[in-house]
């Protein structure tokens, strides 16, 4: 038994922050009916080809789903979602602004006619105010969140690496979703969730947005390094590579001098005694740190720093990330059917004991069409007019 076995999920889904947040619904146990477009399917299916020909971001957070095609602007959809809707508990959607509307996706719609039914909407900037129809993307969202003002190098600003805001999104919405279905069983009622991914990622900004609290600075852009805390960051060692490694008090410093770098009288160096002095001269530190790093590997570097206790890691790309001794140790790995055949990818990062997560396949385009549509009552004749007609 999982926690959502009977649950069905009607997602109008596209891009990453609502896949991400349904994908956690279906490996829970949830049902989740993908409607997709017609032919070309969610446009995120496009992006790349870059796992055996299909798109990284469309396996990362479409597997375990059932994928419909739909054209929902389409005269006959109207009586296919009325009855897809009749058999759901939850709609979770993020097309472009306005479009759910103009399709009668409402919440207050929808609720009006299906109070127990769940209802997500997901979007860039929410559902009112001066920014509601503004076209959103991860990259403009952290932008207007403030994250680029964060990131990066002292001289230029950087998005981060992942779809931050897409991300916070979707997990806030998988989360206030899991907060619907326990409310509904207490009340027999539904609710009306309105998910921004600009107050998401603002939630994430809460470090360095209180930081710069009434005024004050925020803080300062240091690449890899952290903006207030030093050493705390990159180092390279003698053969070149990197070692990250972080400081939190005072003791660590002592104990790193000690230990690490074999210089203790630096512990009470006058320039470096007190957190505020490392950071202000830390060019002049890390001259210091990278000299009595040259002599050593970074192996070695690591060695003494695990042997002192002080955090470190080593700068993994990709590929080292694919054969993470810590992921293999745990299991992080297992394969899900595709149209290509089965594919390596992560198992869900939260263990739990209690249920085996549902880790299905990841559906080609309308793949389950057929099924569906006889599930509630179209007979073969009727779904191969459909299908003439361009609405599925």
């Amino acid at each position: 038994m999982r926690p959502l076995d009977g649950i069905t999920v009607l997602s109008f889904e596209q891009a990453i922050a609502a896949p991400f947040a349904t994908r956690h619904l279906a490996e829970a146990g949830a049902r989740v009916i993908k409607v997709e477009r017609p032919g070309e399917g969610d446009f995120a299916r496009a992006y790349d080809r870059r796992v055996n020909g299909l798109s990284s971001h469309f396996v990362w957070v479409n597997r375990s789903k059932q994928s419909l095609t739909l054209d929902i602007k389409s005269k006959a959809a109207e009586g296919i979602l009325a009855r897809l809707i009749e058999r759901a508990d939850v709609l979770v959607q993020n097309l472009a602004p306005g479009a759910a509307e103009r399709v009668g996706l409402s919440a207050d719609a929808l609720r009006a006619r299906h109070p127990r039914l769940i209802v997500c909407n997901i979007s860039g900037y929410g559902g009112d105010g001066p920014y509601r129809d503004k076209k959103a993307y991860d990259l403009l969202i952290q932008a207007e969140a403030g994250v680029l003002s964060v990131t990066g190098s002292p001289d230029e600003p950087a998005k981060t690496g992942i779809p931050v805001a897409d991300i916070a999104a979707g997990m806030y919405a998988y989360a206030s979703i899991l907060n619907a279905l326990l409310l509904r069983e207490r009340t027999g009622c539904g609710s009306a969730l309105d998910i921004s991914m600009l107050e998401s990622l603002t939630e994430w900004m809460g470090f360095p947005l209180l930081y710069a609290y009434a005024g004050a600075s925020a803080p300062p852009r240091a690449g890899a390094a952290h903006p207030t805390i030093y050493p705390y960051g990159p180092f390279t060692a003698g053969d070149g590579h990197v070692v990250v490694l972080g400081l939190q008090n005072e003791r660590e410093w002592a104990i790193f001098c000690n230990q690490v770098l074999a210089q203790p009288a630096l512990a009470t160096d006058a320039r470096f005694d007190g957190a505020g002095k490392r950071s202000e001269r830390r060019a002049e530190l890390k001259k210091i740190i990278e000299a009595s790093f040259s002599a050593l590997t970074a192996e070695q570097v690591v060695a003494r720093l695990d042997v002192a206790k002080i955090g470190n890691a080593r700068m993994n790309d990709a590929a080292q990330l694919w054969a993470h001794p810590q992921l293999a140790a745990r299991g992080a790995w297992v394969t899900v059917g595709s149209s290509v055949g089965r594919i390596k990818t992560l198992a869900p990062a939260a263990k739990t004991d209690g249920y085996a997560p549902k880790l299905e396949a990841i559906p080609a385009v309308g793949e389950h069409t057929d099924a569906i549509l006889d599930e509630i009552g179209f007979s073969a004749s009727e779904v191969a007019a459909l299908r003439a007609s361009g609405s599925i």
